[in-house]
């Protein structure tokens, strides 16, 4: 009938007490233990937040940012599918209808909550003007208060980005 049989493993003594095991990860850590403690002159160190660490990539989510379209307006529309996309419900956004006739409205409160946001990136991807990018390289966020941690339009405008172009993509 074309039935596969799978062994399962584990059913001798010495695989049911784990403890070859529990040995065979001991001797890996401890043989890293002992190469780093003989050679403690060529480890590497990173004095933070002077040095920053150099293997962050432009595939690294950061901070948040808003990106202004070529005319320096804002790149946001206000059509909320950043915020439908977020799992933590982290972004808040109102709209208010625009000025300048390029688009029906813009955001006239955007905010994000960087204590709830997960950093998942769904907001990035789900953002049909590219209005949104997690490229500013900032890993490290210090605040004194839980205000300080929320991120308005004005401050998420002011970030440049790190790895590439300020302006959005999208027409």
């Amino acid at each position: 009938m074309g039935v596969k049989v799978v062994h399962r493993h584990g059913d001798t003594l010495k695989e049911k007490m784990y403890l070859p095991a529990i040995f065979a990860g001991m001797k890996v850590t401890l043989s890293h233990f002992t190469k780093n403690i003989s050679n403690i002159n060529d480890m590497q160190d990173v004095c933070y937040p002077e040095q920053m660490p150099s293997d962050i990539t432009p595939r690294y989510r950061g901070v948040h940012r808003l990106t202004k379209r070529a005319d320096d307006s804002i790149a946001c529309v206000a059509c909320f599918m950043c915020a439908t996309a977020c799992p933590a419900e982290c972004i808040n956004i109102v709209a208010t209808l625009r000025e300048d006739n390029i688009d029906e409205k813009m955001p006239q409160k955007f905010e994000i909550d960087l204590l709830e946001c997960i950093f998942c990136g769904y907001c990035v991807e789900a953002c049909p003007c590219d209005a949104i990018r997690m490229d500013s390289g900032i890993f490290s966020i210090i605040e004194r208060e839980r205000k300080d941690f929320i991120y308005d339009k004005e401050k998420l405008l002011s970030i440049k980005g790190a790895f590439g172009s300020e302006n959005s993509h999208a027409k």
